[in-house]
């Protein structure tokens, strides 16, 4: 019996799982823009699968071109770039790596939260140019505890952040479109109404144009010189020159950030600020995670094109 054909769009996927999917499907590589003007050219009639990541493009001038396809498996959470309601119109599931990378997002998301508080960068680079032996000892930072955090957004990763804050003592309240039901905690309808019951900002949100800008100027504002804001979500949900005027005029306390509007070529102001902690969009590169997450893609589409 002849393999399925699926089309590899996404450079992510390790190669364990590349080969995997080799081993199931006939796998037509679309990585390059040549490759896969090539693969629609000449395969784009009998493809039946999608391996993409949250860097690439699903639109409709792709769909049209893929008359046979029968799911779209995403190897991140983000799939803002996917044009969901053309999948459903032709009823093509589409399955993305967010419970199966929760759990790390929500580790660097906390790590980011004690780092930024407790100064930690700082503090390490005091050790190690000998101010602390020369001038004594490091400033105090702040702490975590008794804190309100807001977190804006509650799925998989939203809930595995709170887990953890809930057990290092912060004092949980979120935000989403709507309340969830059974969910025993305080709701704000608005990003500025939860900022300005919070100290710290988790923003954990999906990304894409209904977003952007969605934590503005106000509600940055709204934290306060004592405040941080935590961002593992998407660079444009946050309004970064908002960001940065208040980390530099002391209108917010601190911040940790994981993404950024034009990654990876951030804006250079963020670089000279001693209040915030910088990471390359790293929340769930780790081998274990970065695995399982290529075996999702896997297993999501020998499910739905090799039923047992």
């Amino acid at each position: 019996m002849p393999k399925p054909d699926i089309l590899l769009l996404s450079e992510m996927i390790q190669p364990a799982a590349v080969a995997a999917l080799q081993a199931l499907f006939t796998v037509h590589d679309g990585r390059s823009p040549e490759g896969l003007e090539a693969a629609l050219a000449g395969q784009g009639g009998v493809i039946q699968g999608l391996a993409i990541s949250g860097r690439n493009t699903v639109d409709r001038a792709l769909l049209d071109r893929l008359p046979a396809l029968r799911i779209v498996a995403c190897f991140s959470a983000g799939i803002d770039k996917v044009d969901t309601a053309a999948l459903a119109a032709r009823g093509i599931p589409l399955t993305n790596t967010s419970a199966v990378l929760a759990e790390e997002v929500a580790d660097l998301a906390m790590a980011l939260l004690v780092m930024a508080r407790r100064r930690l960068l700082a503090a390490d680079a005091y050790v190690r140019s000998g101010d602390w032996a020369a001038l004594g000892d490091f400033p105090f930072g702040h702490s975590i505890q008794g804190c309100r955090m807001g977190l804006l957004g509650f799925g998989h990763i939203g809930s595995a952040i709170a887990r953890r804050a809930q057990a290092a003592g912060l004092s949980l309240r979120y935000c989403t479109r709507s309340p969830r039901p059974g969910l025993d905690l305080p709701f704000h309808p608005t990003p500025l109404s939860l900022a300005q019951d919070s100290d710290i900002l988790m923003v954990a949100t999906t990304g894409g144009a209904a977003n952007r800008d969605l934590v503005d100027a106000p509600t940055i504002r709204a934290l306060g010189p004592g405040g941080t804001l935590i961002n593992i979500s998407r660079g444009e949900v946050v309004e970064e020159a908002a960001l940065l005027a208040a980390l530099e005029d002391g209108g917010l306390g601190s911040a940790g950030l994981d993404v950024f509007r034009n990654e990876p070529r951030i804006d250079p102001r963020f670089t000279a600020l001693p209040n915030v902690v910088l990471a390359p969009h790293i929340a769930s590169a780790t081998v274990e995670t970065r695995a399982a997450m290529g075996a999702h893609v896997v297993q999501s589409l020998r499910r739905a094109l090799l039923p047992d």
